[in-house]
């Protein structure tokens, strides 16, 4: 599904977020700044919208960016080159659920509008949490459902026919974008989430909201010692 789509992906991300996955990418690699990280690794990485924007925004970073989808890595290859970093960020196609890398490799693995889609999120984040470093932080972004009364018809009136009408549209695909509110609503959201950080491992698990609660980053970082 992702291969048949990569052409249109980036463009379907900034309309029907109207822009906004921007700023919400901006935060994610902010707070990642705060943190420090020199090795990182962009689980998801799909066209590599995160590993620009973080290769972009912190000076010395080197980046690796695994996905499944060998059309999408495609499209982002071109992108790393367009913007002169193909020195600084290396796009591998590969399974999230078997990270090709030994324990400990990585300061910090990000993953954006990515972790819906695991076949078995339990055991991604496992892995995530093994190849990070002691002290690494995971930091991912992810979709969500609003839990505001008022806000949530209007949601479920876009996601479910808006963006499905849409993406039929310009990806020529009838399937994905009526996959998309479905995966949005099946994975674990708030405390849910971080409980799965927590039993792969991870400590000091958080999220924020976005934009009326469509958005959430979670974070948690590796222990010192285990």
């Amino acid at each position: 599904m992702f291969d048949n789509i990569a052409p249109a992906y980036d463009f379907m991300n900034r309309a029907m977020t109207l822009g906004v996955d921007k700023r919400w990418r901006k935060t994610m690699v902010n707070t990642l700044a705060r943190h420090g990280a020199e090795d990182i690794l962009d689980v998801a990485t799909g066209t590599g919208d995160v590993a620009i924007q973080i290769a972009s925004t912190l000076a010395g970073s080197k980046l690796t960016g695994i996905d499944l989808s060998e059309k999408m890595i495609e499209v982002g290859r071109k992108k790393i080159s367009e913007a002169q970093l193909s020195d600084r960020i290396t796009l591998m196609q590969g399974d999230c659920l078997e990270l090709p890398m030994p324990d400990n490799s990585f300061d910090a693995v990000t993953v954006a509008y990515g972790v819906r889609n695991f076949s078995n999120l339990s055991k991604g984040y496992r892995e995530m949490a093994r190849v990070l470093r002691p002290g690494g932080m995971l930091a991912v972004l992810e979709l969500s459902s609003p839990r505001s009364p008022i806000v949530r018809p209007l949601y479920n009136i876009y996601t479910r026919c808006i963006i499905p009408a849409v993406g039929r549209m310009v990806s020529k695909d009838s399937d994905a974008y009526t996959y998309l509110p479905k995966s949005i609503e099946a994975v674990p959201q708030g405390e849910r989430m971080l409980d799965l950080m927590r039993q792969a491992g991870l400590e000091q698990a958080a999220y924020r909201s976005f934009t009326f609660g469509v958005c959430t980053l979670y974070t948690a970082v590796k222990p010192e010692k285990q």
